[in-house]
This record gives structure tokens, sequence and C-alpha cells, in this order.
């Protein structure tokens, strides 16, 4: 699956009560989540981002609690892949199952800007900056987990 949009640039430690705050968790409704996503660390996140575009980050992302809200929210936004240097380990699972596409590349986080347009071959690991011209190589899933992603998550995988 190749994936293409534009870059939302966050830097270390976004916690999963920045990606969707706490007071927002009474609802399981993946249109409301996504409604309030990232609003306490970019207000304007919601507003700007459109269908494919995609969020790098640095450290740690989606550290914090283990809620599965947060990358339901994500993907609920529009957001078609998370890059970043290093992902919680509990956000890294949450994202698995429930079909966000997520890769560590640090070298593609230090060169890809904000507003960037960028593209992935999922299948690959290959990341194109295409406003730079610069490609990037992550590990890619091995097949049984890009056939979760692609399920557009656990469950819907064994279904």
């Amino acid at each position: 699956m190749i994936v293409k949009g534009t870059v939302h640039k966050y830097g270390n430690d976004v916690d999963t009560d920045v990606i969707i705050p706490a007071r927002y968790l009474n609802t399981s409704s993946e249109e409301e989540l996504a409604a309030h996503c990232m609003e306490d660390i970019d207000p304007d996140f919601i507003r700007r981002v459109k269908k494919g575009d995609i969020i790098v980050a640095e450290d740690n992302f989606g550290c914090g609690s283990s809620r599965e809200h947060a990358p339901i929210a994500i993907k609920a936004s529009g957001v078609s892949l998370v890059i970043a240097n290093t992902f919680a380990r509990i956000f890294y699972r949450n994202a698995i199952n429930i079909g966000l596409p997520i890769l560590e590349c640090p070298e593609a986080v230090k060169a890809i800007r904000a507003g960037d347009t960028v593209s992935c071959d999922l299948a690959k690991g290959v990341i194109t900056d295409e406003t730079t011209g610069e490609t990037f190589r992550a590990q890619p899933f091995p097949d049984f987990i890009q056939k979760i992603i692609d399920a557009g998550g656990l469950l819907k995988s064994l279904s």
C-alpha cells in the first residue's frame, strides 16, 4: 500500500493525553475522538488535517497511558501514517491493532519538515519526501503484521 500526504510535525514525548485529552474519553465514537485529536498540542490540527496526511514526530511518540483511543483518534482524523524516531511500546501495538501504519525512521524524521508532501510504500518501507526528493528506508512490517494493517486492524483481519 502506498500512502501520500502533507506532514504535520511534532517533537519529543507526544503523549496520549495530548493526542486525545482525557476529557473526551467518555465516548467511543471515532468521529468524536477525531474532532479533538491533537487539540491540546496543536489546536488547529483538526482544521488543517486532510485525508491521507502524515504525522512525523521525534522520540517516544504515544507515551503515557495505554489508551487505544489515541491511535483511533489519529486514524479517524484522516492520518494515513505516523513516522517517528521511536514509539512508546503500548502505542505501537495499539496502532497495529487498529490498523494505523507507523514506521520508525530517524533519518526521515530529521530531514522532513512540516508542510512537506511525503509518500510511503508501506510494504517496502520506502519513504519519499516529494518536496525535496530525498528517500529514506524504514524497516517494513513483516507480512503477518502488514496483513493486519491492510485489513484495518486486528479484529477485521480475523473475519
